[in-house]
């Protein structure tokens, strides 16, 4: 699942292969007849942007995707098969020593300079915390703005900080003991900069490419909660619960024992009527890594 560290991973790795590259041919089944005007351009520079993905081009333009929950930039060498079947690349990428490939992103979009400048949701985007130390200001303000929230669903707001996902959320909030459903208003100063700051050690931590990880024991968990639905609580021995947040029912994971619900009334997370509202879940598929994707 992509996340702050996954996408930062990838822009390291294409700007190894594809800094100074000429794009001999680009196709795409999603762009249509506008990739063509990417054939002959070099590629000067890529930049990550939280969950956010730029190459800027020698003629100003950018191409920018978004990952989503499934997307992924692979590499290989030209003439090498894909690991991933044909029909499911948003663009490819031909280039003299490489062809690089997006499969399945959310969102894939070729910028003007204007267009960039314009855009209106990368100018809303909150601090990307693997970019520099917001000022504690800012990452206040903004979580403030969003006091009405539970905070399960205001660290996936990537309005407020940019990077964070559903692991890292459900992971940052178990070490710090807040039940996901508190609302922001209930948290203090001190707490929502631990969030933000533990958020950014574990995603810092996590940008060497290895599989990852939360958690450095020897007994081989990666995860404190995060997938283990069902398992017993590291800590307490207590079933993992999972809960889903939000108009996309986004999955938390937390344990009952050692994030307690706050003494005020929770923010209810927005379920349709055919969801509960715990689900514990005792199976998690375990998802194998390959070697040339860059999730």
């Amino acid at each position: 699942m992509p996340e702050g560290d996954t996408i930062h991973r990838a822009a390291t790795r294409l700007k190894s292969v594809l800094n100074g590259q000429t794009i001999n041919k680009a196709d795409s089944a999603w762009l249509g007849p506008l990739a063509s005007s990417l054939d002959g351009h070099t590629v000067e520079s890529i930049q990550a942007r939280g969950k956010h993905l730029l190459m800027f081009l020698d003629d100003r333009r950018a191409i920018h995707s978004h990952m989503g929950m499934t997307g992924s930039w692979h590499i290989y060498r030209p003439g090498e098969p894909w690991q991933k079947p044909a029909h499911r690349a948003a663009i490819t990428l031909n280039c003299p020593a490489v062809c690089v490939v997006c499969f399945t992103p959310k969102l894939l979009e070729i910028l003007s300079e204007s267009a960039l400048r314009r855009h209106d949701y990368l100018n809303r985007l909150g601090p990307d915390l693997l970019a520099g130390k917001p000022t504690d200001e800012e990452v206040l303000s903004r979580f403030r703005q969003a006091n009405n929230s539970a905070i399960g669903m205001a660290v996936l707001n990537q309005t407020i900080v940019s990077g964070i996902g559903n692991v890292y959320k459900s992971e940052v909030l178990f070490n710090l003991k807040i039940h996901p459903l508190t609302p922001v208003s209930q948290l203090s100063d001190e707490q929502l900069l631990s969030i933000v700051s533990i958020a950014t050690q574990m995603m810092e931590r996590n940008l060497d490419g290895r599989p990852r990880t939360t958690r450095y024991t020897l007994d081989g968990g990666r995860y404190y909660t995060y997938g283990r639905g069902g398992k017993p609580c590291y800590t307490c021995g207590t079933p993992i619960l999972v809960i889903r947040q939000g108009d996309a029912g986004r999955t938390t994971y937390f344990c009952p024992q050692c994030q307690p619900p706050s003494p005020i009334p929770t923010v209810a997370p927005q379920l349709e009527d055919t969801k509960p509202l715990v689900e514990v879940i005792t199976k998690q598929k375990d998802r194998n890594t390959e070697d040339h994707n860059l999730e």
